[in-house]
């Protein structure tokens, strides 16, 4: 999300860097650049005026301080203004209330609701080890509450069955009971999507919600409808007492323009956004976080947290003593590093929450590493455990037969290789000298464009 809007931001930036001092003139022009760029990323007229309005009186005229430069100080006006927009600070859902709390999520037909729902219980789940209950309202689309039956098994958290044939608000009530009789600690209830919003709609969402009283009312919109997502989110919230927003596909979307419209638009924070398919894709919305992914600042706090919730915690400290006690370093070794990767989102997850990231996605994408992390995959599960653990025996006709079972050839079998015995030198020198070593030798294996300490980005170096 918010690739272009980085993109066109972080030109803007580059033309103010290096005068002495915040004029009217220069930050007229660099203003005019923010503009155009607010407006190209979809981001609500409204929102882009008093956006501009806010930052031009900040900025004009500011005197800059020892440490900064004018292109500092500007981009500091500007994430905390990107901020103040997106709502300041994540807002967390509201559990102050007699259990079970009800969570009630509604949203368009599309926009990845139900998927939500489960994606919600499982981090409710694990992160604030909730027992959680989920329940479908939804008796138009009969596959919906299969759907969600599937999902509350995949994500292991309680169901409550339904049917096409039984009233909206007598399963909700029903829910809310057995609920209750479990000790569960929250019901999250899937609501009817529409293709549109109509009265009828809102009229049935209206009376659910007066009968079963949420301490949570969240609407999931599709980011990728832009300003369109904020606008449909303001005529829920004319109906329906929203207390937050969850936006969905935001990995698809390289402009961000409903994200920096909603809470202006409605009112409402952002509570959540998801980022794929997978059941483990959303995370909580930190305004201020995000705001520093825009202008390729990176979001190191989200990547720790990614850390801590992602990575088996147990096999990444058995690994550190192993290479700590003897620098040995195997082909299954490779591998499990390969899946943490991919547990944190891969390298396309990762790129977004390093800082100077966004300045070098010409030199590395993101898809490409994905098919690349497979292919390596698919090599090292093609040999015997013995070749993984001592790959020094793989030779001519081991190469082969590697390279025939994983569907490659040859010389992607021998840069597995050579990659792998530039990773293993890497780790010795973590043994012997620490981490300053490997960084070391980091750096000088980095790729054209890249090579050398003085290629990494500010603050990676």
């Amino acid at each position: 999300m918010f690739d272009n809007l980085s993109d066109r931001l972080s030109k803007t930036f580059k033309s103010i860097r290096g005068q002495g001092r915040l004029t009217e003139a220069n930050v007229k022009d660099a203003l005019r650049d923010v503009r155009r760029a607010l407006l190209e990323a979809d981001v609500a007229l409204p929102v882009v005026k008093q956006f501009i309005e806010k930052v031009q009186q900040r900025a004009i005229g500011q005197e800059v301080s020892t440490s900064l430069n004018p292109g500092q100080a500007f981009i500091k006006i500007v994430r905390e203004q990107l901020a103040e927009v997106m709502g300041v600070e994540a807002e967390p859902l509201n559990f102050n209330v007699e259990p079970p709390a009800v969570i009630m999520v509604a949203g368009l037909q599309g926009a990845g609701k139900t998927t939500s729902v489960a994606k919600l219980a499982k981090l409710l789940k694990e992160r604030d080890k909730k027992k959680v209950m989920l329940v479908s309202a939804d008796v138009y689309r009969p596959a919906a509450i299969k759907q969600l039956e599937t999902l509350a098994e995949q994500v292991d958290v309680l169901f409550f069955p339904s049917s096409a044939d039984q009233d909206p608000v007598q399963i909700a009530k029903n829910a809310h009971a057995e609920a209750k009789k479990q000790f569960v600690d929250v019901l999250i209830l899937d609501t009817a999507g529409r293709l549109h919003i109509d009265a009828e709609m809102m009229e049935e969402i209206q009376h659910l919600h007066q009968s079963i009283k949420p301490c949570e009312t969240l609407f999931v919109v599709d980011s990728m409808t832009g300003q369109d997502a904020a606008n449909t989110a303001k005529a829920f919230n004319d109906a329906l007492p929203l207390t937050g927003v969850i936006l969905t596909k935001t990995d698809g979307d390289a402009r961000g323009g409903a994200a920096l419209s909603i809470r202006e638009i409605t009112g409402k924070p952002i509570k959540f956004i998801g980022s794929g398919e997978k059941v483990d894709a959303l995370e909580t919305f930190h305004p201020d976080r995000m705001a520093g992914r825009i202008l390729g600042m990176g979001d190191v706090l989200s990547l720790i947290e990614d850390a801590e919730s992602k990575i088996d915690q147990k096999k990444a400290e058995k690994f550190a003593q192993k290479i700590q006690k003897s620098g040995a370093f195997d082909l299954e070794d490779f591998l499990e590093q390969l899946q943490q990767i991919q547990n944190m989102g891969g390298v396309g997850g990762l790129m977004g929450k390093l800082p100077g990231m966004s300045q070098m996605k010409d030199q590395i994408s993101g898809d490409v590493a994905e098919k690349e992390f497979k292919r390596l995959e698919a090599m090292i599960h093609s040999m015997t455990r013995q070749e993984r653990r001592f790959p020094a025996v793989i030779k001519g006709s081991r190469k082969r037969r590697i390279a025939m079972g994983s569907g490659t050839t040859v010389p992607d079998v021998n840069r597995l290789l050579k990659q792998f015995t530039q990773m293993q030198k890497m780790m010795k020198k973590v043994s012997k000298g620490g981490m300053k070593n490997m960084m070391r030798g980091l750096a000088g294996k980095l790729p054209p464009g890249m090579g050398g300490m003085g290629g990494m980005p500010p603050g990676m170096r």
